[in-house]
């Protein structure tokens, strides 16, 4: 299995709704860690899983939407809590629909809020 993997670094801004979080439920940053990874049992016709360029292009698109962002006005999270868990798959859907690997494999999007807390999403392709 071949895997390929970036990541890049933003802020931005959002408050938990429905319960009762104490600070969290106020408007507040992370410093999140976007780790968007590929894997695939088969390479392109140029030995790539899928050009790095690429994956660096809709990374910086899809993390440059949501830097120095309220994720709670996007409308992506209309009706949901902006958790990280909700926000490692709409990031990974927005990725894969940017970038179109080869054959069959899974796109997984792990998303760290601070140094020692994440979530991810893994979708087939």
């Amino acid at each position: 299995m071949y895997t390929v993997a970036v990541s890049r670094e933003f802020i931005a801004n959002h408050f938990l709704i429905g319960g009762d979080w104490g600070s969290e439920n106020f408007p507040h940053a992370h410093h999140y860690v976007a780790e968007l990874s590929i894997e695939s049992p088969s390479l392109d016709r140029h030995g790539y899983l899928v050009d790095i360029v690429e994956i660096e292009a809709a990374l910086n698109n899809t993390v440059g939407y949501f830097r120095d962002s309220m994720l709670n006005d996007k409308p992506e999270f209309a009706g949901l809590n902006p958790s990280i868990e909700h926000f490692s798959r709409i990031i990974c859907e927005l990725l894969l629909a940017q970038i179109k690997p080869p054959g069959t494999g899974s796109i997984n999007v792990k998303l760290w809020e601070n140094a020692t807390c994440w979530a991810a999403y893994r979708r087939a392709f």
